[in-house]
């Protein structure tokens, strides 16, 4: 066996941050001084290189001097103590409006998973996304008119479209934020969504763009681009945090992981 020296690409006040945060954990439950086998830093290293590297925990346990059972236990508590810092769809809003902003952009993305037992009414994987082909869950994220993450709902199953997904945990918030001056823009899979939430208009089934009026045209237009910078919102967070990629631990974790990623990100600036 060879060993090496490594470095984390993570800037060192990411990783004090959630040392911090950890130190905070360890008093609240009362964890004796001296009684874990990494400190505060080690056990933030070790998240950190789960988060940024997308590593086994096996071997992220092994590089810590720890066994695999604790390395579990540790990342389960960052993940925790990460994804309470996250912050509440309705302060978000409430914030968006505060600083001016002229709309927010949601839009879902899959987080790929390892299949996971279940099965649908209909004798589908739960799990299984159609449109994408992959084991996963559906996640929910509002980002800022220039692509800023914001928000992260929590995780379903990925056989569950998003205009489900968006009724079930953000689009009662985003009609109230719509009447208060905010709107919401989206893509076409969010047809039906309701008043306040600005989606291109579908054309006629077997006919062309040019069936619609020029006025609709333009409309779908204007929203496509201003609307697409919310693309990079999922891209960043999965390049960054690249184990948004595949998540190995239980598909019902993507909800709490992906918060824990937009925290980390936040503080990455």
């Amino acid at each position: 066996m060879v060993t090496y020296v490594a470095t984390l690409d993570v800037p060192r006040h990411v990783v004090e941050y959630l040392s911090r945060l950890l130190v905070a954990h360890r008093r609240r439950i009362g964890t004796p001084k001296g009684s874990r086998a990494l400190g505060p830093f080690r056990q933030a290293v070790l998240i950190l290189r789960w988060f940024r590297e997308r590593g086994c925990v096996h071997c992220l346990a092994r590089d810590a001097g720890v066994s695999q059972a604790t390395g579990y236990r540790y990342l389960h508590e960052g993940i925790d103590v990460l994804s309470d810092q996250a912050p509440d769809l309705h302060e978000v809003l409430n914030r968006c409006r505060r600083e001016g902003m002229t709309h927010v952009i949601l839009d879902g993305t899959l987080i790929e998973s390892d299949r996971l037992a279940g099965v649908r009414e209909n004798g589908n994987d739960l799990w299984f996304s159609q449109k994408h082909k992959a084991f996963g869950g559906n996640i929910q994220f509002l980002s800022a008119p220039d692509g800023t993450p914001l928000w992260v709902s929590d995780v379903e199953p990925g056989s569950t479209p998003d205009i489900t997904v968006a009724r079930i945990h953000v689009l009662p918030a985003l009609y109230q934020a719509a009447a208060d001056g905010l709107p919401t823009l989206a893509d076409k899979g969010y047809i039906g969504a309701g008043i306040g939430v600005l989606i291109p208009v579908r054309r006629p089934k077997g006919k062309p763009e040019q069936a619609l009026h020029v006025d609709t045209r333009v409309f779908n237009t204007l929203v496509r681009h201003v609307r697409a910078l919310g693309e990079r919102t999922a891209a960043e967070l999965k390049q960054r945090w690249r184990t948004l990629q595949h998540v190995t631990l239980s598909p019902s974790r993507i909800g709490d992981i992906a918060r824990a990623a937009l925290v980390l990100n936040e503080i990455w600036k």
